[in-house]
């Protein structure tokens, strides 16, 4: 079960996250996401392009299976085109 916390915003737009909390994630730097309804904060690691390598490897086509699928379409949209 997640923890709560209920923390007042300052006047200048802070808010104190929690030690444990803090401790938890060991980030000095958060990103926050307005997601319309809420607001997240996810903590940044130190290195975010790092970060994210490897972490999409095998989802969806490779780059050459996504330029040959794109090309296809394109030359049968221009084949309907010259009809």
């Amino acid at each position: 079960m997640p923890d709560s916390y209920v923390m007042k915003v300052s006047s200048n737009g802070q808010v104190s996250i929690p030690a444990e909390t803090r401790s938890r994630w060991r980030a000095d730097r958060v990103l926050v996401v307005d997601l319309g309804d809420r607001v997240v904060l996810r903590p940044l690691p130190d290195d975010p392009v790092g970060a994210l390598v490897g972490k999409y490897r095998g989802r969806g086509p490779s780059t050459d299976e996504a330029r040959s699928r794109t090309r296809t379409e394109e030359t049968s949209v221009e084949k309907r085109k010259r009809r």
